[in-house]
């Protein structure tokens, strides 16, 4: 699939949150996050627009060149392991009231595995009208190809079973055990070893 992709800057800002409040919205861990779904739908992309942030000062953002979809990316150090100012700030700066903003944070800090430097697939979105084409699976797949290069891991936390499958066919591996969110959902923790010398069109 020719997908042309380049890396987003501030003035895709708008593009980006609304891409992944419109594939996350529904989503089994937004919906723990904001069990009301009347309150999800006013607040939800406030949520988006932190995580953005985060990501926009540390790490890269890739964007479809058409901008119908994007992938957030974090290189994550071998030391570096949780930040639980970064929950609380997350909290105040979303939904002060929402426990399970700060909570969210936490519990998925808590099982990022340390030890090895990797990049962190932090999220992925595909507008809804495109999803099911392979659009996220080619723009996963070009970073995946340049750790593969680097010898670089890969790690995510799937948050459903239909994208749980998907990361499986990229060749993410679980880690561990499930996160349960306490009265919510389930998480995947996954890992991928880089694969040197692997031709991209032998992926399964």
């Amino acid at each position: 699939m020719g997908v042309a992709i380049r890396t987003a800057g501030e003035g895709d800002r708008e593009l980006v949150v609304g891409l992944l409040d419109a594939a996350f919205l529904d989503d089994p861990v937004s919906g723990w996050v904001f069990p009301d779904e009347a309150y999800r739908r006013a607040t939800h992309h406030k949520l988006m627009a932190a995580f953005l942030d985060v990501v926009l000062a540390e790490g890269r953002v890739d964007v479809a060149e058409d901008g119908a979809a994007c992938a957030l990316w974090l290189p994550v150090p071998a030391e570096e392991h949780g930040d639980e100012d970064g929950a609380v700030q997350l909290r105040e700066a979303v939904d002060p009231e929402n426990e399970r903003v700060e909570l969210i944070g936490r519990l998925t800090a808590d099982v990022h595995p340390a030890g090895r430097d990797h990049e962190y697939l932090w999220m992925i979105a595909v507008a809804p009208e495109r999803q099911g084409g392979g659009l996220g699976t080619t723009l996963i797949q070009s970073v995946l190809d340049r750790c593969d290069r680097e010898g670089v891991p890969a790690y995510l936390e799937a948050s459903n079973a239909r994208s749980r499958k998907l990361y499986e066919r990229l060749g993410f591996d679980l880690v561990g055990r499930p996160l349960d969110l306490p009265d919510g959902p389930q998480m995947w923790p996954m890992w991928r070893e880089p694969r040197p010398g692997q031709d991209p069109s032998e992926t399964p």
